[in-house]
């Protein structure tokens, strides 16, 4: 089992930037991916961004150019920079880590972005 906390979430302007951080701790050789999703109001959750464990990444179409997923094997972190944030990337985000047979989640961040 992997263990993930998130944080870095806030209210931030639209056309500003935040930096969420994923810590995790437990079984992290096991991990073979790591991702970002988030889920609105009233919206289902959706994908955001993924790493897998050789470093390829994948982002969904909404944030391409915008958002950059990253790592820091060192200190076990996985990295969520968020540029130009619009309104409609207000929801509330989370960590994910796949090991095999079971996906791991954190507690979730909340980013609101308004004026």
């Amino acid at each position: 089992q992997v263990q993930l906390v998130e944080s870095g979430g806030g209210l931030v302007q639209p056309g500003g930037s935040l930096r969420l951080s994923c810590a995790t701790s437990g079984s992290i050789f096991s991990i073979y991916r790591m991702g970002w999703y988030r889920q609105a109001p009233g919206k289902q959750r959706e994908l955001v961004a993924l790493i897998t464990k050789p470093g390829s990444t994948n982002y969904a179409d909404s944030v391409k150019g915008r958002f950059t997923i990253s790592r820091d094997n060192a200190k076990n972190t996985v990295y969520l920079q968020m540029n130009s944030l619009k309104p409609e990337d207000t929801a509330v985000y989370y960590c994910n880590a796949a090991t095999p047979g079971r996906d791991d989640w954190g507690q979730g961040t909340q980013v609101t972005v308004s004026s």
